[in-house]
């Protein structure tokens, strides 16, 4: 599944990165601990206190091992710019559920997360879903709810003994020719 981005042609390539989407391999797991935690601290800093991100960020340890270990649970999907993973989702497949979605800070608002969704989406439609579902950060809650995911509630998680609020959503999934 490695596709490029509809902005590659030569022209583009000069205005923005190029990004390649595909499934994740072992070797993406240590670039996924730093998206992870920069995502975290850096990009959710206008949604969560220092606090809040310090105890989200602390749930999973900044090492490639544990990542490439979730791998093995979960359907993982990566943005990659030459070579290196600047976004990923993980997805199970069979409960239809996107467990992540996480972009480097600095390429946040480009559309890597709404092509990693979207390439979900698909996947989860291949499969037979005609729903996702997501447990979202405030931060990621606002952008779905604009591209008509369906609001199913607050949730509040105990992260490292601090409370996070998150928002439950859903999506009906129909098919979209390309």
């Amino acid at each position: 599944m490695e596709t490029t981005t509809p902005n590659d042609s030569p022209s583009a390539a000069t205005r923005s990165p190029r990004i390649l989407y595909r499934k994740a391999k072992a070797r993406d797991g240590a670039d996924q601990a730093e998206v992870f935690h920069h995502a975290v601290m850096q990009g959710a800093a206008t949604h969560y206190s220092v606090v809040e991100r310090e105890a989200w960020a602390a749930t999973m340890p900044r090492e490639g091992s544990v990542w490439v270990a979730r791998q093995a649970l979960y359907t993982t999907l990566v943005a990659t710019c030459d070579g290196r993973c600047v976004g990923f989702l993980e997805l199970d497949v069979p409960g239809g559920h996107i467990h992540t979605l996480y972009v480097w800070p600095s390429l946040a608002r480009r559309g890597i997360g709404s092509t990693l969704l979207l390439y979900a989406e698909r996947m989860l439609l291949e499969h037979g879903h005609g729903r996702a579902t997501i447990d979202a950060s405030r931060m990621l809650a606002e952008s779905l709810l604009r591209r008509g995911w369906r609001d199913l509630g607050i949730e509040w998680v105990t992260r490292e003994g601090v409370r996070l609020e998150r928002q439950r959503l859903e999506k009906p999934l129909t098919a979209v020719e390309t």
